[in-house]
Formats: structure tokens, C-alpha cells, sequence
């Protein structure tokens, strides 16, 4: 792990195109800014394994059989 200090209104980079700035020190809380493409997805740590254990949660659920599904839907709708 990379440790670095950094003072309100600077940077660091990562490669060419994230840039992270400390906005505010406020007691134990830093506000940072995060510049970086569109695609590049940020989330805090809490959300990303939240989001990491219902994908994971999703993939050992049973499948669905969406042939029979749509038997049942046809079948439904024949009068």
C-alpha cells in the first residue's frame, strides 16, 4: 500500500486520467474529489462489497427456465 500526505487543494494522479484532491479536513472526515472517464466506475468500499456479494449471490441462485415461462404465458393467454 502506497501512504502518501497530502494538504487541502492537492492531488494525486493515477495513470493519465484519474486525478483524487482533498477538498476538506473537517476533525477525522477528508471530502475528496475524484475526476475521472465517465466509464470508470467509483464506489465506497462498503457499496462495492455489497454490490460484489448479491452478484455473487445472483450467480449460485437457481436458474430460471424462461421456455416454460413462456409455455405458461402462452398457455394463458389461448382462449
Amino acid at each position: 500500500m502506497l501512504v502518501l500526505t497530502r494538504k487541502v487543494g492537492e492531488s494525486i494522479k493515477i495513470n493519465e486520467d484519474i486525478k483524487i484532491t482533498v477538498i476538506e479536513v473537517k476533525g477525522k472526515n477528508i471530502r475528496l474529489g475524484i475526476e475521472a472517464p465517465s466509464a470508470t466506475k467509483i464506489y465506497r468500499e462498503e457499496v462495492f462489497l455489497r454490490i460484489r456479494e448479491e452478484n455473487q449471490s445472483a450467480a449460485t441462485s437457481p436458474k430460471v427456465d424462461f421456455g416454460k415461462i413462456s409455455q405458461l404465458i402462452n398457455k394463458n393467454l389461448t382462449p
